[in-house]
């Protein structure tokens, strides 16, 4: 599956219980001022929210993540999964 090399982004959000939804609408709020594409939804397992992130500049990402996503209050924690554009054409 070719992806067409535009910086990408998941990232993996523990909340804190039953604030999922509500993180959800604030990761929607948020990303809906920025020009980035989007994906959140909540998930059943070790993690409670997944995000994927696409972007032409992926400084932008990592700002966003770091400034914005990680700074919402019921997000007990983060992990971030930057996809390694130059193996998308193998």
């Amino acid at each position: 599956m070719k992806n067409s090399l535009v910086p990408t982004a998941y990232v993996l959000l523990n909340s804190d219980l039953g604030s999922d939804e509500s993180i959800i609408k604030e990761v929607k709020e948020i990303l809906a001022e920025e020009d980035v594409k989007f994906e959140v939804q909540g998930v059943y397992g070790v993690y409670d929210i997944v995000l994927k992130l696409g972007s032409d500049d992926a400084e932008k990402l990592r700002a966003i993540i770091t400034n914005k996503i990680r700074r919402i209050s019921k997000v007990q924690s983060t992990l971030t999964m930057m996809v390694i554009e130059e193996q998308e054409d193998l």
